[in-house]
């Protein structure tokens, strides 16, 4: 089985290139893109330029072409500047000081060093090793192979940026998608769940079980809000970027998480509390757990009646807790459990609603 799985693998994976526009065919895109790249950055370098050893501008075009367009091209300022700050280590390093070995060690010093800065990003460690090359090669000593090497080292991070940017640039919307629906059907679940228990038909053990399917949502958040960011970040410099798909709806799914985990925690206290003053009546209890179920339809399919309907539920909550009735007294769990239920129906009704 385990065999037979491997060997299926590679197919099925192509399948998913021909019939989903997800992360496989965006990577089939991107190392195509690369791969053309190093191709082109070594024809130019080698038949257009004609340097000497151009292998640095094929190795700059391979790893400019990023995720994002923003990524290449502050990739492509980043490279340069440590492949530079490399050159001018080696070269000063050779005319100060006479001794190769002493000079190779105090290069690669200064230049990891220097390549910590932050503005380097992960480029920073190529300070020192473009110097340990030079000097190891002997280049170092030589004006205009130091003048090729950052020729290469930009001519290569140009042709894999300008690719990157004009051949399909990388869009991240599709992974919007998937994550909007899970998190959609993991926020009605557990609301549903509460509302379950709100009414008293699950044991308060089952308070219990809600946390857990409460963390489970907190992972999808954190998968949502990291979602967002890339496809924030692929509009930036993208000639494509009206295509992109909008990431208000996942946004005013992640807005929910606050006052989502601050209704289960009333919920739960309510739920195991020996205090009977804590506990809403039967009545306010039903209208709570209507409440839930309908925000729980609304997150999943964003149906405006049943938001209307919640809207209507959260003032009879409200009413109850200004009227005194003989269910309903100094009920402080109520209160704790109408407050957020309150947030929750606001930030699904504002279409402005933002991550938190």
């Amino acid at each position: 089985m385990n065999v037979r799985n491997r060997l299926t693998s590679p197919f099925a994976w192509l399948g998913r290139v021909v019939r989903v526009p997800g992360e496989e065919r965006r990577s089939l895109v991107q190392t195509t893109k690369a791969a053309a790249a190093a191709v082109i950055a070594w024809i130019v370098a080698t038949s257009v330029l004609e340097l000497p050893q151009p292998f640095l501008a094929p190795y700059a075009a391979v790893f400019l072409v990023q995720a994002t367009v923003y990524r290449s091209v502050r990739g492509w300022a980043q490279q340069v500047g440590a492949v530079t700050g490399g050159v001018l280590l080696a070269a000063g390093a050779v005319q100060l000081i006479p001794s190769v070995t002493v000079a190779l060690g105090l290069v690669v010093f200064a230049g990891l060093l220097i390549g910590s800065w932050r503005g380097f990003g992960d480029s920073g460690v190529w300070v020192g090793i473009t110097g340990m090359l030079l000097i190891s090669y002997g280049n170092a000593t030589e004006p205009v192979l130091l003048a090729d090497r950052l020729l290469e080292t930009a001519l290569g991070a140009a042709i894999g940026v300008v690719l990157n940017a004009v051949v399909l640039p990388p869009l991240h919307g599709e992974r919007l998608e998937t994550v909007t629906s899970r998190l959609a059907s993991a926020i009605g679940d557990v609301l549903e769940e509460t509302a379950a228990l709100v009414r008293g038909g699950e044991p308060p053990e089952a308070a219990d079980l809600l946390h857990e399917r409460l963390r489970d949502v907190r992972s999808l958040v954190a998968e949502a809000e990291e979602a967002i960011g890339w496809t924030r970040e692929g509009r930036y410099l993208n000639h494509r970027r009206r295509r992109e798909t909008r990431e208000e709806p996942l946004a005013k799914l992640v807005s929910l998480w606050p006052p989502l985990a601050q209704l289960i925690d009333a919920v739960s206290e309510a739920a195991q509390s020996e205090q009977p003053f804590r506990h809403p009546g039967e009545y306010a209890r039903g209208v709570v757990g209507d409440l839930l179920e309908a925000l729980a339809e609304v997150a999943r399919s964003g149906d405006p009646d049943k938001l209307d309907h919640s809207r209507g539920l959260v003032e009879e909550i409200d009413h109850l807790l200004v009227t005194p009735t003989d269910e309903v007294t100094t009920s402080i769990g109520l209160g704790a459990m109408a407050l957020p239920a309150r947030r929750l129906v606001q930030r699904l009704d504002h279409p402005d609603s933002s991550v938190t």
